[in-house]
């Protein structure tokens, strides 16, 4: 059986990660756990041009409670293990620190697995490329780290 770990967020309703799912459960009995970062309302890619609000002053810039971004991860991860599993995959996971290599952190603590599987945005969005998370996460967990980006989210 193979384990995989799945490091998703904005990503996790893909063609691509079901596309994944798919061919890596055609090879052989395979397990996968979604890792969500709950990723700050503010830093998600649809919020990344500040959109005029009616209040006063101009544009808000208050933050969204931390809370709001839990929820908006676990509404895409419920989202993808139900769009997963009908794709026959085994599929499980966890919404999880925001910062993404101490999500992952959390995910290995308790779990093994023989790869760990991230889907990013686009360079042009994905903070995770721009950090460089994929090789940041090889170095921290010595696991082999396939980076797919996603081309239309």
């Amino acid at each position: 059986m193979h384990r995989y770990l799945v490091v998703a967020n904005q990503t996790l309703g893909s063609d691509e990660l079901e596309t994944l799912v798919r061919e890596r459960t055609g090879e052989g009995p395979a397990e996968f756990w979604l890792v969500v970062p709950a990723t700050p309302v503010k830093d998600l890619a649809s919020n990344a041009m500040p959109i005029p609000m009616p209040v006063m002053g101009g544009v808000s810039t208050l933050p969204a409670p931390p809370a709001e971004a839990r929820r908006l991860a676990q509404i895409n991860l419920d989202a993808a293990i139900k769009k997963l599993t009908a794709a026959g995959g085994t599929v499980s996971g966890a919404v999880a620190d925001p910062d993404p290599l101490r999500a992952v952190a959390e995910a290995v603590s308790g779990r093994e697995f023989d790869e760990i599987i991230v889907f990013t945005l686009p360079p042009r969005l994905s903070r995770w490329l721009h950090h460089d998370l994929p090789t940041r996460i090889q170095h921290e967990f010595h696991l082999p780290v396939t980076d797919v980006v996603v081309k239309d989210v």
